[in-house]
């Protein structure tokens, strides 16, 4: 068996360290089970004296593994001539596998080590220590140093978002801010690359390559990225810093992937953003999560926190430390700074994309976008119009919250591609629906969640609407089969005695499905993730149209009636 399992290139700041770094994960099934003396030989020969390897597969050989491996990289690199190198050794949920992260300055040279080692425990339990030493050392010495990192160094000022829920909608009102403000705009995103509001390359760009590519256009003026988990972690962020970042919230989704099994361990991974904010940037961070507001720990930068409590203790405390808050007195989104009242900005009821206030998350999405316009320099008044013209339809934020008039109902199209994401359609759903109407929904998931999520997602829907019925994500099936999603998501409604659900193929038939069963005033939410355009397409021929603010504030008023 091979020790080296993966051995992976970070371009630039990541979970690790806030440079390009090399990854690897490593098999220390051999480490663990060679006889004691040969670990205590090791251990002698790579300077760690006191060490107590322990028996052969106990938790004490694991432990005395992790200690070795870190100290075996950094004597073959200084024997290969390479001092006083930072290494990082963590373990994972597999004992037998740990990660090990170094910075790099030449890729091929740094690529090199970490193959050298890995034979070098591979060879164990070979007694001659020295002699596998010194080969992993000269072959170091003698590889070829390869290029150097090119991690961006930005020339514009720099928004970077990041977070579980609400990222892409944030970052595009953060976008639309300052195209309000007159400048040329760059925005890496799940979607795409965009600049001055143009789309120039459809894909998902929220790794590293998207800021690169944001950055390497000569007109535009200030960039916006948004940085997903999976970018960070296979890849590294593609510059070395930011001017203002944005954590909207941590939850699980995603879990079980790349090494990430927790919702603690998640957050970490969204804190490198802040992390690489400018001592004199600012960390925008969201003061009711916990997790998030835990990061003022981590980062440099000063922090504004945002939150929809105006008596959240968290903004007392960062306000008295000399930052600054974002919040909601009496209907206005107001800024709070030391030795100042609140300044009030803008009234909620004049936000579109918050559904008159309707729309919790994205009452937080907006006061992470007004923080961080305001962090970034724009001008008061700008960011005020900025907030008042975005809207949550097809043109400003697609597939996001976007609400129709299809007949005499209701249609919500949002990606929902979570528990909190769901719960926040299902949320908009009610507050849009007249007393005594239905909510009907559009059920779905990706396969790249685990089955737990699934169920759940399956549990919350059927809980919280009238008629469920479940379409397929065809181009997100990601190693699962149709039938398997289906059984996830019927476990999870059956749970709170919902059975009666029709299956259909596409996001499409399901949408088209409820809303012939629709009558006047009920409320058809989708998940839509795999067919938003064929979606609007359809919604268009049957006559429907996107909600304006009057009728949205109308939708509101009468289900409250």
């Amino acid at each position: 068996m091979t020790s080296l399992v993966e051995l992976r290139v970070l371009e630039g700041p990541n979970l690790y360290f806030p440079r390009a770094a090399i990854k690897l994960t490593l098999d220390i099934s051999g480490l663990s089970e060679v006889p004691t003396a040969t670990a205590e030989g090791l251990a002698h020969r790579i300077g760690l004296a006191t060490a107590r390897p322990g028996e052969p597969g106990s938790g004490f050989r694991q432990r005395f593994a992790l200690r070795a491996v870190a100290r075996l990289f950094r004597a073959v690199a200084a024997e290969g001539g390479t001092t006083r190198l930072a290494v990082r050794v963590r373990p994972t949920a597999d004992p037998h596998r740990i990660v090990v992260a170094y910075p790099w300055r030449h890729r091929q040279r740094a690529q090199e080590m970490g193959r050298a080692v890995a034979e070098l425990l591979d060879a164990l339990p070979s007694t001659d220590v020295d002699e596998l030493m010194h080969r992993a050392a000269t072959r170091v010495r003698e590889a070829e140093p390869g290029e150097a990192p090119r991690t961006l160094t930005p020339r514009v000022p720099v928004v970077a978002v990041t977070g579980t829920n609400g990222k892409t909608t944030t970052s595009r009102l953060i976008a639309h801010v300052a195209r309000t403000w007159g400048k040329v705009v760059g925005w890496s995103s799940t979607d795409g690359i965009y600049v001055d509001g143009e789309l120039v390359e459809a894909g998902d760009y929220s790794g590293p390559s998207g800021a690169g590519r944001v950055l390497a256009h000569d007109a535009v003026e200030v960039a916006v990225t948004e940085t997903a988990r999976g970018g960070i972690l296979l890849k590294g962020i593609g510059v070395l810093r930011n001017d203002v970042s944005v954590v909207t919230n941590v939850s699980a989704d995603h879990l079980g992937h790349q090494g990430i099994d927790t919702v603690d361990q998640l957050a970490e991974v969204k804190s490198v953003v802040p992390r690489i904010t400018r001592k004199d940037g600012w960390a925008v961070l969201n003061a009711d999560d916990p997790r998030v507001l835990g990061m003022r720990s981590v980062i440099r930068a000063r922090p504004w926190v945002f939150s929809r409590d105006p008596d959240s203790p968290a903004l007392r405390e960062v306000v008295a430390d000399g930052g600054r808050a974002t919040t909601v007195i009496d209907g206005w989104v107001c800024v709070w700074q030391r030795g100042s009242d609140p300044d009030p900005l803008v009234e909620l009821a004049d936000v579109p994309m918050t559904l008159s206030g309707l729309s919790r998350f994205n009452v937080e999405n907006a006061l992470a976008a007004a923080s961080a316009t305001l962090a970034l320099g724009i001008p008061r008044e700008v960011v005020v119009e900025g907030l008042r013209t975005f809207r949550p339809d097809p043109d400003h934020n697609p597939g996001r919250m976007n609400l129709f008039s299809v007949g005499e109902c209701t249609v919500v199209v949002d990606l929902a591609h979570n528990e909190a994401g769901l719960e926040a359609l299902l949320e908009v759903m009610d507050g849009v629906r007249r007393p005594g109407c239905r909510m009907l929904l559009g059920l779905g998931a990706v396969g790249d969640r685990q089955d737990d999520l699934i169920e759940r997602l399956g549990e919350i829907g059927a809980m919280g609407s009238d008629v469920v019925a479940i379409g397929h994500k065809q181009h997100y099936l990601r190693g699962r089969t149709v039938e398997e999603l289906d059984g996830l998501l019927r476990t999870g409604a059956s749970r709170v005695g919902v059975d009666d659900i029709r299956s259909h193929p596409t996001e499409l038939e399901a949408l088209a499905a409820l809303v012939d069963q629709a009558q006047p005033g009920d409320v058809v939410g989708l998940m839509c993730h795999a067919e938003r355009d064929a979606v609007y397409d359809w919604i268009a021929a049957r006559g429907g149209t996107p909600d304006d603010p009057a009728t949205l504030a109308a939708k509101v008023r009468a289900a409250r009636s």
